[in-house]
């Protein structure tokens, strides 16, 4: 089978009636680097056109095993599609196989040649043309194989992966997962790539096993405005039959290009010997990296013989920043205290349908979204994430707190306690060049384990990174604590003020999860618990909840109220997901599965700066009603604003109501706003009964120094007339890459596209082009139930570039059902070449072809014929309210 390399154009999205504006795209790495031009490192993506089989078969490693009859995927895969309400172990759990076909292309041939899988869950064997090369326990970190003596050339290759995401105690997390909190989803979940280079290289740290070693290291030290250290270490392999002479170079780049510093070390290097280079770059008058200035340099590595020719190299983003935790004195940035307390969120990465097998885009939009909301930091649960989630850390200005995997669970045999120790070397080496990292927490998540266990864990890391700048952290109540500068812990015993009389001085104290509130560890009903169709109410009791309850718990409020000593804490959780041992999902999110907002979001974003500076995250000024102004909407209204003042107006020339923010030194920054009495649905009733239904609003405005600087308003949605329909992507374009994938949404309006959130219908999606709907009716995914006024859907990209029509009509139509919509995408290149079998390709399972049933795509004629009706239904419905008007349908009652 011939080997085929697609080379795709960066996409665009293209809406209907919008104009689009250039953005910015962001950027991922591939096996801890960035691509560096005529460097003789290539990188292809494996990604395309897996064979797939679930279940255990003999001998399906072998090169002329019979997998035609298999169905085809692409990486990332998760095994399965899901319902939105996933939990309760309704996700299988067992073997799986993957093959993948290629031929090795002849330029290939002399090189050394990697597969660096990113992550595949549970165990998992992987061979190389019927020879098994590696196996390895454990979800969550790179498997790195050598292949550069395992391809045949010319003819076809087979890669058969092996895996199984079920129970197994010998590996953490280790519980078995009817009784686990999070989902166990199986699968190459995360990407596969071929890193292609010369004999001569930068080696792979998770691949060398080298303690402080392996690959690129960089660290700092003295980090101040005026200067900063940069600790430099490469490891550098010879793996060709002859002695290498030559340099290690290092090139120090500002975003804009500007050179700020440059060296190279002189090394010289035996065959099938590796060495490590040392050395420092002085910077003065570095742009420091911090949430509110992510700057990143590009640090480009180079190897040239002693001709001056590149032989290998590529780039890296860093981040030059001190971290330093100083007991009550509190946290340290780059030399100085920093300012407030550092809120964020606890994240899982899985999303709805596909479980954990998440596009790098999606990560990188859940970060915006989160870093939008103005939080600061990060708690990786329970595992290292995706390693496009923690390039998206480093440039959007969010502290992470990583993650061994583990959560309540220890297993005397002592291949356990080596796998946990060897997760931990794994995940420092992976993640030791990011400055997005805060602190490593190297225990096991609510685990009680042995005495000397939590002092290997921390003396681990500081083995992995022994310079400046480095901290773990521990359960304040676990065995081992002493151990730690950093202990977890809730701020206080009365909600109100920091009263640990127990503090040592020389601790600093964290929040690592706070605002769930369950009523027992069996029902879990909890006001913080809330799915977003729910509605008004229950998202108003879930952000006051989060905000600043009028009951004893720690929340938003009480983590202002901290002295210095308490650094700040993560919220439990950013989005729902889903769960094991119970059967309803997490509903305690910020958002939902699909990432829409629920009312605690915007609770959030009140909490940011107003100042408005130009950043990839939003920044600046705002204000939001929590109120959808329905028949049973209630009469207080809720606002959410981070402005000195706020007007509320009802009615066009109805009453304004002030709010202005009291001036304290104590507490969140903006306390939820509540405008008392104000909304009357009698009132509404009564405007549109004289048709001034167009007068009928709440407008709120934010106001900085007397001038209005933000506004919103909320219309009642009235008959609904139409399906809107819009993506949610944060501006990154699609790539044809078969993997990635947008949300996209619908919404049921009125004809001024006010969204009717009492609304129970189906939408029913149909695509055309080169993109596919992921999940199909047996998962409630197409069509797909109409839930607060919207239904999403997740598009995924093709191979091949091209437009994406998509078209949403209600799912039982009628002469008076809401007309239809559509959107058009157009996806275009892929960063990396593909690598894939053309004919596996065309089997891909839910190609585009394959819709569900009753989604048949209408015609332009359709769409018209349907507007047309519309209007002519207009003029008859006029005809019913002229009629109905005309008869007294409401008289007081009188004796």
């Amino acid at each position: 089978m011939k080997r085929v390399i697609h080379f795709i154009l960066i996409s665009l999205l293209l809406i209907p009636c919008c104009v689009v504006q250039a953005s910015h795209q962001p950027e991922f790495s591939t096996a801890g680097f960035f691509q560096l031009p005529n460097s003789g490192r290539e990188v292809f993506s494996m990604n395309p056109a897996w064979r797939f089989h679930k279940g255990a078969v003999e001998g399906a490693e072998a090169t002329n095993f019979d997998d035609a009859a298999w169905a085809v995927v692409s990486l990332p895969n998760g095994i399965e599609y899901l319902p939105t309400e996933a939990s309760g172990c309704i996700n299988y759990q067992g073997e799986v196989w993957y093959r993948k076909h290629f031929t090795p292309a002849d330029a290939l041939k002399g090189k050394k040649l990697f597969l660096h899988f990113e992550a595949i869950m549970g165990k998992s064997k992987v061979f190389v043309n019927g020879k098994l090369l590696t196996e390895h326990f454990g979800g969550y970190l790179p498997v790195v194989v050598d292949v550069s003596d395992a391809l045949n050339w010319g003819e076809d290759n087979v890669i058969a992966v092996w895996t199984d995401n079920s129970d197994d105690k010998t590996y953490p997390p280790g519980k078995a997962q009817d009784v686990l909190d999070f989902t166990y989803f199986g699968g190459i979940y995360r990407d596969c790539w071929l890193i292609a280079h010369n004999p001569v290289f930068i080696t792979d740290p998770n691949f060398e096993n080298e303690v402080a070693g392996g690959g690129l290291f960089v660290a700092y030290d003295k980090v101040s405005d005026a200067s900063a250290e940069v600790l430099l270490k490469a490891h550098v392999r010879n793996d060709s039959r002859k002695a290498f002479t030559g340099v290690v170079e290092y090139e120090l780049q500002q975003p804009d290009g500007t050179q700020v510093a440059f060296l190279n070390d002189k090394v010289q290097v035996r065959p099938g010997r590796a060495i490590t280079s040392k050395d420092k770059l002085i910077v003065k008058n570095p742009m420091l990296w911090s949430p509110e200035t992510p700057t990143l340099y590009n640090l480009i590595v180079r190897i040239r013989d002693r001709e001056g020719n590149v032989v290998d190299g590529y780039r890296r983003r860093i981040g030059i920043r001190s971290v330093e935790f100083k007991g009550k004195d509190g946290f340290w940035l780059n030399g100085k205290p920093y300012e407030s307390p550092l809120i964020g969120a606890n994240r899982h990465q899985d999303f709805a349908v596909v479980g954990n097998a998440v596009a790098n885009s999606i990560h990188w939009r859940d970060a915006k979204k989160l870093r939008d909301a103005g939080m600061k930091v990060i708690r990786n649960a329970h595992c290292p994430q995706d390693p496009a989630f923690m390039d998206a850390c480093d440039e959007l200005g969010l502290f992470v707190i990583v993650n061994t995997p583990g959560w309540q669970f220890w297993n005397d045999a002592p291949e356990f306690a080596q796998r946990v120790y060897s997760d931990i070397r794994n995940l420092v080496r992976r993640d030791r060049n990011h400055a997005c990292v805060w602190m490593w927490e190297p225990i096991l998540n609510e685990t009680w384990y042995p005495e000397d266990f939590a002092k290997n864990t921390r003396d681990i890391v500081d083995q992995e990174y022994p310079y400046p700048y480095c901290y773990s952290g521990c359960d304040s109540g676990a065995r081992g604590h002493e151990h730690f500068p950093i202990l977890f812990t809730h701020p206080s015993y009365d909600g109100k003020s920091w009263g640990d009389k127990n503090a040592n001085p020389k601790i600093t104290y964290f929040t690592r999860e706070w605002g769930d509130n369950v009523d027992d560890w069996s029902s879990h009903n909890s006001p913080s618990r809330v799915a977003r169709n729910w509605g008004e109410q229950p998202m108003l009791i879930q952000a006051q909840h989060y905000a600043n309850p009028t009951y004893t718990y720690t929340c938003y409020d009480a983590l202002y109220r901290t002295p210095r000593q308490h650094v700040g804490g993560c919220l439990w959780h950013s989005f729902d997901h889903q769960r094991g041992y119970h059967p309803d999902p997490f509903y305690g999110g910020l958002m939902d599965v699909f990432r829409q907002p629920k009312y605690s979001y915007y609770m959030f974003k009140a909490q940011r700066s107003p100042q408005k500076q130009e950043r990839l995250f939003e920044t600046g000024p705002m204000v939001y009603i929590a109120h959808e102004m329905t028949p049973f909407s209630g009469k207080d209204v809720t606002v959410f604003s981070n402005c000195d003042e706020v007007r509320l107006t009802f009615l066009k020339d109805g009453k304004t109501y002030t709010y202005n923010k009291p001036v304290v030194k104590e507490g969140m920054p903006s306390p939820v706003i509540t405008f008392p009495d104000v909304y009357d649905f009698m009132t509404d009733k009564a405007m549109s009964r004289k048709k001034k239904q167009d007068e009928v609003f709440l407008r709120a405005e934010g106001l900085i120094d007397g001038k209005v600087v933000a506004t919103h308003e909320v219309h009642p949605a009235r008959r609904p007339e139409k399906v809107l329909l819009w993506v949610d992507n944060e501006n990154v374009n699609l790539k044809a890459d078969d993997s990635d994938f947008v949300t996209v949404v619908a919404a049921i309006a009125d004809k001024n596209g006010n969204i009717k959130r009492l609304n129970n219908y189906y939408v029913k999606f149909h695509v055309e082009g080169e993109g596919r709907i992921l999940g199909d009716a047996g998962i409630l995914a197409n069509p797909a139930p109409v839930k607060w006024g919207t239904a999403p859907v997740l598009i995924q990209s093709t191979l091949r570039p091209g437009k994406i029509k998509i078209t949403a009509s209600v799912l039982f139509e009628g002469s008076q059902m809401p007309v239809s919509a559509v959107l058009e995408l157009e996806s275009y290149s892929a960063a990396h070449p593909l690598v894939y079998s053309g004919k596996d390709a065309a089997l891909i399972t839910g190609s585009s072809s394959l819709q569900a049933a009753g989604t048949s795509a209408k015609s332009a004629a359709e769409l018209e014929q349907e507007q047309l009706l519309k209007e002519q239904n207009a003029q008859r419905l006029k005809e019913v309210v002229r009629c109905v008007g005309g008869r007294k349908i409401f008289r007081p009652y009188t004796d």
